[in-house]
């Protein structure tokens, strides 16, 4: 079978005795950020513990229950109990840490007339001090991080400040329509101190604008209709929790983002309403609910969704907050990382928000970007020079870069296999999947913090991003899931997809428990060795913080077999493969070794000893 050939392939260096190495600290909360290997799922689509909670609790059709696991864009039936009852199979993979997708009540339905879909994926919220039905009940939540922690494992929740639910409306737009159809109107066309425009009548007198963030000063804005006039729809006047969120006074309220300028911060995402984060009534809200569920649940992190919508104010207080509540349940490493979405290697729009945004980390797009440059596509291999070199821009440079969540997948991007298959829409079965291992090999020993999306270990291969993404792991009853040919086996979602003998499973685990074994792998500085303007060769080598011993890391980026000499440290002598393809048992010279790769492979070489100093 191929499948079969490419495992053994792959897997033979990752099976010898190098990983019967130092075991994970005893105390889970002294690792720090950098240690951990992460694993992110969406709830509704993980697995289903519990049937009976499958519609949340509510009666009627798909509208009103927002339950249809026939439809990608409605609720599926997966919830905590699901989670918990699959933890050996998510600690068999080698993650140390799950990232949960929002588990907060939701809005069931919303969106335009034939155009509904579900709040599934969490990011509507109506309230957020409680566990949707859907996905099960607080006291699940408690049992799901109870149950992680006594294996060692961390909990970080996926949160959102950014908005709430689609509720409130505004007279001036259609009101059988989305807020979608309200474009967006600025401060400078539509000023706090006039309704409805610059000719409007006087309002919010002596409201010095959202730049001054003082008490006194938003004690001034007391009318919400400067660009609309807001309303909260009949009977949906308590939707929200807690009570403050049903007020219009608390949202920007003008209109549709068109992603740029002031309205990136400003405008509603995709109808949804947009919190005025600048008010300080908000940041205090915000930091209340969001430190309960620390004090409430001793969760050890936040992921935190359309990060970059939000003025950095506000991020500037909320995460010493968070980090000070951290510390007072116990919690030292508390990891906050914020998603800030690009589609670039360069690292500067991701620095800035850990300088200017407020941010420790960021979820790094830009290694993905590299990725799909270089495995999902042709580019040179420098791009990864390129992208590494950014990691000087980041709050504190490299100790910055290690703490930023790595991946090459995600739910609303899409899969890395997506990509392969368009960017070579010829290439073999066998090809594709060793594109998916090679980027797996990057991910799992660079620098950053691995995070894998569930389902590339299944072989999950999608049809684009968003709902095309989010495939069930539970056996799937989506036509357009089902009908996706998956790698590494001949298998379809249409079953459950829980193979732990599955090629990409035995890979990943494999690379993961090496990582976590390997302090050079976690936390070793990288100095790049070899890079080239076409696809090929790229290099790098990573030192081990307390010995300083060196790891070779060699990848192929192309379809060739490739043999070249890769600088290595000239007290570098003898090495062992601890992964990949065979490495060479010692220096061709002192500072340089053979390295021979098949075409799209990795190998991982760890000096075994050192020529004295």
């Amino acid at each position: 079978m191929l499948f079969a050939a490419l495992a053994a392939l792959a897997l033979p260096a990752l099976a010898r005795p190098a990983l019967s190495l130092a075991a994970e600290p005893c105390d889970f909360r002294a690792r720090l950020p950098e240690d951990e290997v992460i694993y992110f799922l969406l709830p509704d689509r993980f697995d289903n513990g519990d049937p009976a909670n499958d519609k949340g609790g509510l009666k009627g059709d798909r509208l009103v229950t927002g339950h249809d696991p026939a439809s990608k864009g409605f609720y599926h039936g997966g919830d905590l109990k699901g989670l918990i009852r699959r933890l050996d199979y998510i600690q068999g993979l080698g993650a140390t840490a799950i990232w949960v997708g929002p588990i907060f009540r939701n809005k069931p339905v919303q969106g335009p007339k034939g155009q509904e879909s579900a709040g599934y994926h969490g990011y509507w919220i109506t309230d957020f001090t409680h566990v949707d039905p859907h996905f099960g009940t607080d006291a699940d939540f408690a049992a799901l991080v109870e149950a992680a922690h006594r294996r060692g494992m961390k909990v970080y929740m996926d949160i959102i400040a950014n908005h709430t639910a689609d509720v409130i409306r505004y007279r001036e737009c259609p009101s059988t329509n989305a807020d979608t159809t309200c474009p967006y109107r600025s401060r400078a066309d539509y000023p706090y101190q006039r309704r409805g425009g610059i000719g409007g009548k006087a309002i919010n007198a002596g409201f010095a604008g959202d730049q001054d963030h003082g008490e006194a000063n938003f004690a001034r804005l007391t009318d919400p209709s400067f660009a609309y006039t807001p309303y909260v729809p009949k009977g949906e006047e308590r939707a929200k929790v807690p009570a403050w969120l049903n007020d219009p006074l608390y949202y920007h309220n003008r209109g549709e983002t068109t992603y740029s300028g002031e309205s990136a911060t400003m405008g509603d995402f995709a109808g949804l309403d947009d919190l005025m984060t600048e008010n300080p009534r908000v940041i205090a809200g915000m930091i209340d609910i969001f430190g309960g569920w620390i004090d409430r649940f001793g969760v050890d992190g936040f992921r935190v969704d359309t990060a970059k919508h939000v003025d950095p104010h506000f991020w500037q207080m909320f995460v010493p907050a968070m980090q000070a509540r951290a510390k007072a349940k116990g919690i030292p490493n508390f990891h906050i990382f914020g998603e800030v979405y690009v589609e670039t290697v360069d690292a500067g729009p991701l620095a800035w928000h850990t300088k200017e945004g407020g941010f420790p980390a960021v979820l790094d797009f830009a290694f993905r970007q590299a990725a799909l440059e270089t495995v999902a596509g042709s580019g040179a291999t420098a791009v990864w020079e390129r992208m590494l070199a950014g990691d000087a821009l980041y709050r504190d440079g490299e100790a910055t870069a290690r703490t930023l969540p790595t991946f090459v997948s995600n739910h609303d991007a899409g899969r890395f296999a997506t990509f392969v298959r368009k960017a070579f829409p010829q290439a073999s079965d066998e090809e594709v999947l060793r594109r998916v291992m090679l980027a797996n090999a990057m991910l799992l020993t660079m620098r950053g913090v691995p995070t894998l999306y569930y389902g590339d270990e299944q072989g999950f291969v999608g049809d684009g991003g968003d709902q095309d993404a989010r495939e069930d792991m539970f056996g799937s009853r989506v036509a357009s899931y089902n009908d996706n040919r998956l790698l590494g086996t001949n298998a379809t979602t249409a079953t459950p997809r829980f193979d732990t003998g599955h090629p990409l499973y035995r890979e990943i685990a494999a690379l993961a428990r090496l990582r976590t074994t390997h302090p050079a792998l976690r936390r070793g500085r990288e100095v790049i060795r070899a890079r080239g303007d076409q696809p090929g060769l790229f290099a790098l080598s990573r030192f081990d913080p307390d010995s300083g011993a060196e790891t070779l890391i060699a990848f192929n980026t192309s379809t060739a077999p490739i043999r070249a000499q890769v600088e290595v440290d000239a007290r570098s002598d003898q090495f062992t493969t601890l992964a990949g393809a065979e490495c060479a048992a010692s220096a061709s010279a002192p500072g340089s070794i053979a390295v021979s790769l098949p075409p799209l492979s990795y190998s991982v070489c760890a000096v075994r000893s050192a020529v004295p100093q």
